[in-house]
């Protein structure tokens, strides 16, 4: 059965939703994110745009850039009740949601197409929908696999609906500037442009070893995409029904091991949470947020649910390699979920197939550890590598 995946983003959220409640607002340059020079911009009304203003720049710049901008502050608790408005919305269309940010999500449409019409159909339902509830707009991405769904969601904003077939896939992404690709940074571009790989296409002029040594393991993940490829699940997860834990670092890094050593102690910390409360997650989600606040998730779900420390910190450590480490982050965190073996659209992989020899023998050591620290707390043992100066 063909894979349909459906990415929603809606558009100018935090401001659409300033200029629904404040109606004078509509038309005008709104900028949420307070007056202070010292602040970010939260997010700017596609008016605000116009003149360079975009998420991340500091007030101070903003205001340079569109001196006439209406400056507003944060109001997360109204955004956070319009984002449920949404999600309740989703849920109708498809049992599996991933949620990956307050205004943005992946619905797994396949094998649908009886219960609710063809993905148009289900895309144009939902736009309409979400509009008539929350007299807000949306773009829609349709597309076989998760990565070439949000390329589809951003290609005709605002409002935008946009399909890419299967069969167009390939050549779609050949086209595609390394730019636009989710998850790439300014840094690589600037790599990649040096060895004029200007599209992903351009990839397949270089040697896999150039590529190597130019962006590192993330280079694997770019020549995927540049197929038209991306297996990763939609995972379907919320706070309620996951365990986390994450870090922000006190100076940004993009040292991959800096940031080794601290999806350890988070994998330390939800493993032992799990076991705490007699839990098995069967999806681990790593959770990055970059220096300009972008943020990066990324999933993965397996057949056999765990509670190892080691396993959840392996997966997660499998996630990170895949990721395009040229950008600095301000943040890393893991997620836990999927409680219950086997449950949702789970992907075999092979790492459990060691489960019962090293992971089984980790786990007798988790245990132990977690009977010291109920004790005696956190400090009295704790592995050699998280051991400041190692």
């Amino acid at each position: 059965m063909e894979r349909i995946v459906l990415h929603i983003d809606m558009d100018a959220f935090y401001a659409s939703v300033e200029q629904l409640d404040h109606p004078e607002l509509r038309g005008k340059p709104v900028i949420v994110g307070g007056s202070s020079n010292r602040g970010v911009v939260s997010a700017a009304s596609y008016e605000a745009r116009k003149f360079g203003v975009r998420s991340a720049m500091p007030i101070f710049q903003a205001k340079k850039r569109c001196p006439q901008g209406i400056f507003v502050p944060v109001r997360m608790h109204r955004y956070k009740e319009m984002s449920n408005q949404v999600m309740e919305i989703l849920e109708k269309y498809s049992p599996i949601v991933e949620q990956v940010s307050i205004d943005e999500a992946y619905l797994d449409l396949t094998g649908l197409e009886r219960l609710h019409g063809s993905p148009e159909q289900i895309a144009r339902r939902i736009k309409e929908e979400i509009r008539r509830v929350t007299s807000l707009s949306c773009s829609v991405g349709i597309a076989p696999n998760k990565f070439l769904a949000k390329v589809a969601s951003e290609t005709n904003k605002p409002d935008g609906l946009t399909i890419i077939a299967s069969r167009d896939a390939a050549t779609v992404a050949h086209k595609l500037p390394v730019g636009k690709v989710p998850g790439v940074g300014k840094k690589t571009v600037d790599r990649l442009e040096k060895l004029r790989v200007l599209t992903l296409g351009d990839l397949f002029t270089q040697r896999e070893t150039v590529l190597l040594k130019t962006v590192g393991k993330f280079a694997y993940t770019l020549l995927e995409f540049a197929r038209g490829r991306d297996d990763s699940s939609v995972v379907p997860h919320t706070d309620a029904k996951s365990i986390s834990s994450e870090e922000t670092f006190e100076e940004n890094t993009n040292d991959f091991e800096v940031l080794k050593k601290e999806l350890l102690a988070q994998a330390e910390e939800v493993g032992r949470r799990l076991r705490r409360n007699e839990l098995k997650g069967s999806t681990v989600t790593l959770k990055l947020r970059r220096a300009d606040f972008v943020r990066i998730t990324r999933s993965i779900s397996f057949s056999e649910a765990t509670d190892s420390t080691e396993a959840i910190f392996e997966w997660a450590l499998t996630l990170l390699e895949a990721v395009d480490l040229s950008e600095k982050f301000r943040l890393i965190g893991i997620a836990v979920s999927g409680f219950g073996a086997g449950q949702g659209r789970a992907t075999q992989l092979n790492l459990f197939a060691r489960e019962n020899g090293r992971h089984h023998s980790w786990r007798d050591v988790e245990k132990a550890m977690d009977s010291i620290t109920e004790k005696f707390g956190r400090q009295a043992i704790k592995r050699g590598s998280l051991i400041e100066g190692e």
